[in-house]
């Protein structure tokens, strides 16, 4: 039995029952894909459901504001993802009236829209023979065929891209590209995955040559970059506070947070006093200050650790952009804040 059919068989008898397994409607297909970007299933389809919930078909979602697309995707991460869903959401609504590109190169315009997206919905919902190639893929290609290219390297895109492609039943493409994810998910697993019950493991060259745990190999990442963030809390006697909305392209693009002061290290109270951008926003205020975290609270970022502190800072009366501190939960919040908003409970 060839490779393909062996890993079909093994998902039919052992898949799990997901929504988006139960049709082939390119709107639900996309969604959970979206979602499903860095985001592990049980984390992953409670989203899912929520969204499909609130926005059932892609013109409820294109008619959303943007603030509460961000609001229902708290907690995911890569917050781009959800502005990238809601633009494209737009743009089908507006511009194709409401129907989806019905093939891969079509698909691969949409913005959010990469070539693993791509590939599952033109496979999964139009039979497209387009393999999909995300890190499941790259492990389990790797490790059975013996593969040394570094998997985040330009050439193993193209490489396994290929592979894939020689691979894939070209009769039944989307149930390969789901078998083929699922395997390399609870199978083929990223540390100790268990071999002596793998159905490819009298033909697997990283099981026979005992390399599991040495491939796939990576190249060494960039750097971590360290930032420093000094979060100001205003509470009134007439219980508001202030927020902003981050408008700057980078991470958490039109979330919500408190004043940011971004300092070149870690700093004390002394310190944050005389900066320049504390002294321009505290000129108006009469006002108390204490610290909420003595220890910077390390907010870990794919590129970058965030080293956080939270200065509590009491005053009278706020100006009229103060907002009540019980609209809090309207606004959508990266988890750094929401995980201060509930240590703090105001």
């Amino acid at each position: 039995m060839n490779f393909s059919n062996k890993l079909i068989n093994w998902y039919l008898m052992h898949k799990r029952s997901l929504p988006w397994r139960e049709t082939t409607n390119p709107y639900f297909i996309w969604l959970s894909e979206i979602i499903l970007q860095q985001t592990q299933i049980s984390q992953g389809l409670p989203y899912y459901n929520a969204f499909i919930e609130e926005y059932p078909a892609v013109f409820d979602l294109a008619k959303a504001d943007e603030k509460d697309v961000l609001n229902l995707w708290q907690g995911l991460g890569y917050y781009s993802r959800a502005r990238n869903l809601h633009f494209t959401a737009k743009y089908i609504a507006n511009e194709l009236n409401g129907v989806f590109p019905d093939n891969y190169n079509d698909l691969l315009k949409l913005k959010g829209i990469g070539d693993y997206t791509a590939s599952a919905i033109a496979s999964i919902c139009y039979n497209e023979v387009t393999p999909v190639v995300d890190g499941n893929v790259y492990r389990l290609l790797s490790r059975y065929f013996g593969i040394n290219t570094p998997i985040n390297s330009t050439a193993a895109k193209k490489e396994f891209k290929v592979l894939a492609l020689n691979l894939i039943d070209e009769k039944n493409p989307g149930d390969f590209n789901q078998a083929i994810m699922e395997f390399g998910s609870r199978q083929c697993k990223p540390q100790n995955p268990d071999c002596n019950n793998c159905i490819f493991n009298n033909s697997c060259l990283a099981f026979k040559d005992n390399l599991v745990s040495v491939l796939p190999k990576k190249n060494k990442s960039n750097s971590i970059k360290n930032r420093y963030f000094n979060y100001l809390v205003f509470t009134s006697d007439d219980n508001k506070t202030i927020i902003e909305k981050r408008q700057s392209k980078g991470i958490w693009q039109n979330m919500y947070q408190f004043p940011l002061i971004e300092t070149e290290k870690s700093v004390k109270l002394s310190e944050l006093k005389k900066t320049k951008e504390f002294i321009l926003l505290m000129d108006q205020y009469q006002y108390e200050i204490h610290q909420f975290n003595d220890i910077d609270i390390i907010h870990k970022l794919s590129h970058q650790h965030l080293h956080t502190k939270f200065w509590v800072i009491s005053v009278f009366r706020l100006p009229s952009k103060g907002i009540s501190i019980n609209e809090l939960k309207d606004y959508p919040f990266p988890t750094l804040i929401n995980n201060f908003l509930k240590a703090f409970n105001f």
